[in-house]
């Protein structure tokens, strides 16, 4: 699952660096190809019904999060497109894995609706103040450590009941990882309004004087 946070960032594609319009990039193939993943995820799931399987594949995704973006910075690989795709893929590999789980039964559904939730109204939040002209909102510790807890926790949980081996362990280590995770994603999202309403105002001061 997705490893970012989304009170991370607002999309800013207002500047255009060089080369930023370039559409074939590593990090563009990388987010299309997990993309391309969710429905593999849903049909392991649900078609094949091999939770372990899917919880591998989920795992994977979401260990492979930071990777686009490593790149695009490493090797100055940023484009616009790059700056949607994205954090569009961390959304929605994060709003189709946790419905998904929850759907199959293998995660509290209260647990799972409290993310859900958060998530939903963090991610509405942070396009409607991003179509106001708000800045770039930088990633807090909390909302990485939050989202980092949760995408360890879900994957967790699938396999907690499936037919490995470790299953009871990974339902132990689902709760470890979920609690501190849900905690940490709430104070964030508390953290949030402050933090946008601060980034909607220096963003209009900004297009102002531009």
């Amino acid at each position: 699952m997705a490893a970012g946070d989304p009170t991370a960032a607002t999309v800013d594609i207002g500047a255009t660096g060089a080369g930023e319009d370039r559409i074939i990039t590593v990090p563009n193939v990388i987010s299309l190809v997990r993309l391309c993943c969710l429905p593999v995820f849903v049909y392991l799931l649900f078609g094949r019904d091999n939770r372990a399987a899917a919880a591998w594949l989920l795992a994977a995704l979401g260990a492979t999060d930071w990777v686009d973006g490593y790149i695009a910075r490493r090797w100055e690989q940023v484009s616009t497109l790059g700056k949607i795709l994205d954090p569009v893929a961390d959304r929605l590999l994060f709003f189709v894995g946790v419905t998904a789980i929850l759907i199959d039964g293998s995660v509290p559904v209260w647990l799972a609706v409290m993310v859900l939730v958060r998530e939903a109204v963090v991610a509405i939040t942070t396009v409607v103040i991003a179509a106001l002209g708000a800045r770039r909102i930088d990633v807090t510790w909390w909302g990485k450590a939050g989202t980092f807890g949760l995408m360890v926790a879900f994957p967790l949980f699938l396999a907690s009941e499936s037919t490995l081996s470790w299953a009871p362990t990974a339902h132990v280590l689902a709760w470890v990882a979920a609690v501190p995770g849900l905690v940490f994603s709430y104070v964030s999202w508390a953290m949030y309004l402050p933090i946008a309403l601060r980034a909607l105002r220096e963003g209009r001061a900004a297009r102002a004087t531009a």
